[in-house]
């Protein structure tokens, strides 16, 4: 599984990107430290694999790919 960190307005990834990225629909999901994550919505129904690192960081089980958002990436 894939774990992306993007911390620049440059990086700051499109609704299409993120779906390409995580693998279809967007669920935008708050971070502890205030940074956000974005993962595959359907994840359960698609029955996607964990993803550790993901799921460590959220401090929630996390399926499929994501993308941590941190500062100037972070989507409004």
């Amino acid at each position: 599984m894939e774990l992306k960190v993007l911390t620049t307005k440059e990086e700051k990834p499109s609704l299409k990107e993120a779906q390409a990225s995580v693998g279809g629909l967007v669920e935008l999901v708050n971070l502890p430290n205030g940074d956000q994550m974005l993962v595959n919505e359907e994840g359960i129904m698609k029955e996607l694999p964990i993803n550790d690192p993901a799921s460590s960081a959220s401090g929630q089980r996390i399926l499929g790919n994501a993308i941590i958002l941190v500062g100037d990436a972070r989507w409004d």
